[in-house]
C-alpha cells in the first residue's frame, strides 16, 4: 500500500499513464486494458503503479481475478474521461483541417435512415470533395466537446439551445400499405381502425412529450377512446414502425416528416387525411460553436435548409420566419 507523502509531487502526470488508467477503469481488468492499448499487461501495470505514486494514493483495489476503483480512483476517472475526450476531439479537428474537408452529423437512427440518408446523394453530387460522417445516437451530445459539427434534434421549442434553427414541425397521421387496404376491411372512418392491428412506439407512454406519438392520444382527440384494435404492435424506433406498415402488418400512427417520401411514392397511403393531429414537437438544426465558421459546414447547412423547405411544402408545414431559413 502506498504511504502518505510528506511532500506531494507537483510535476505533470504523463498522458500515457492517464490513458492506461482510463482503460483499466473502464474494463476493471488489466488484461482487457492491455489488449485495448496494444501493450503488455506488465507495461500497463507499471504505468498504473507510476500514476499511483505520482498521485500519492491507491487508485485501484486489487483482487485475485478483478480490480475495482477506490474513491480516489472514481474521482480521478470523472476528470480523466472528460479531459481525454476534449484532447482527442481537438486533435481530430486539427487533423481534419489539415486534410480533407468533412462534416460530422449527430442525429438519431430513425431520422438518419428515413430522412437524411435518402437525401445525401444530392449533397455529395454537388460537393464531392466533402466527406460526411453520420453519428446515429439517441443520446444528446455536448456540442462544446463532442467530435461532431452539427446535430439534428427532435424536441419541444423551449428545450432546444439558443441559436437552434427549426427545420420543420410535425403532424401525426394514420398510414397503411396499399396491399393492406386491398386485402383487409374498409378503412374509411376512424371506427374502422378496430379491424386492424395498430402500430406505435413502445416507449412513448413513459415520456411526457412523446405521449403525442401514441394511438391512445390520437383516439382521445377524435373521441374514439372505446375502440379496441385487433391487436397492438409496439416498436422501439420510428423506422421499425414504418417498415411494419410498409409490409402490411397494420396501421401506423406516423410522423409526417419521416414518411412524406413514402406517401409521395405511393408505398404508404394516408388513410384519414382529414384527421391529422398537430404535434408540439419539431425538428431542429444545432451547429457546434467550433464548427460554424468552416465553409463546408455553411455549405451543408444551406443545403439542409433547402431540403427542409421541400419537406415543409410536402407536409403543409407553414414556415416560421423567426426560426427557419437563416444560417449565419
Amino acid at each position: 500500500m502506498l504511504q502518505p507523502q510528506t511532500h506531494l509531487r507537483t510535476r505533470p502526470i504523463s498522458v500515457g499513464q492517464l490513458r492506461a488508467f482510463a482503460a483499466v477503469a473502464r474494463h476493471l481488468n488489466f488484461r482487457a486494458a492491455s489488449e485495448e492499448l496494444a501493450l503488455t499487461q506488465s507495461a500497463v501495470s507499471r504505468q498504473i503503479q507510476a500514476l499511483e505514486e505520482e498521485v500519492g494514493v491507491p487508485l485501484f483495489l486489487r483482487h485475485t481475478r478483478a480490480v475495482e476503483l477506490t474513491g480516489a480512483g472514481t474521482q480521478l476517472m470523472r476528470s480523466v474521461t472528460h479531459t481525454l475526450e476534449q484532447l482527442d476531439s481537438t486533435v481530430r479537428m486539427i487533423r481534419r483541417s489539415a486534410g480533407r474537408k468533412s462534416v460530422a452529423v449527430s442525429t438519431w437512427a430513425s431520422f438518419a435512415s428515413m430522412w437524411l440518408i435518402t437525401r445525401l446523394e444530392a449533397f455529395q453530387t454537388e460537393y464531392p470533395d466533402i466527406d460526411i460522417r453520420i453519428d446515429a445516437t439517441d443520446n444528446l451530445v455536448d456540442m462544446e466537446t463532442a467530435d461532431v459539427d452539427l446535430a439534428l434534434r427532435y424536441a419541444m421549442p423551449e428545450t432546444v439551445p439558443q441559436g437552434a434553427v427549426r427545420l420543420f414541425g410535425e403532424q401525426l397521421t394514420p398510414v397503411a400499405s396499399p396491399w393492406l387496404l386491398k386485402t383487409g376491411h374498409a378503412l374509411a372512418r376512424g371506427e374502422d381502425l378496430a379491424h386492424f392491428a395498430l402500430l406505435e412506439a413502445s416507449d412513448s407512454h413513459r415520456t411526457q412529450h412523446l405521449e403525442w406519438l401514441t394511438w391512445r392520444r390520437w383516439l382521445e382527440i377524435h373521441h374514439l377512446e372505446k375502440i379496441e384494435p385487433r391487436r397492438w404492435m409496439h416498436f422501439n424506433y420510428a423506422h421499425q414502425i414504418a417498415q411494419a406498415a410498409l409490409t402490411g402488418q397494420g396501421v401506423a400512427l406516423a410522423r409526417m416528416p419521416l414518411i412524406a417520401d413514402s406517401l409521395a411514392s405511393g408505398d404508404l397511403v394516408e388513410i384519414l387525411p382529414h384527421m391529422r393531429v398537430d404535434s408540439p414537437m419539431a425538428y431542429w438544426l444545432v451547429v457546434g460553436p467550433r464548427s460554424a465558421a468552416r465553409p463546408e459546414i455553411k455549405a451543408f447547412c444551406a443545403w439542409l435548409l433547402l431540403q427542409a423547405q421541400v419537406t415543409r411544402k410536402a407536409i403543409g408545414d407553414a414556415p416560421d420566419p423567426d426560426t427557419v431559413d437563416h444560417f449565419d
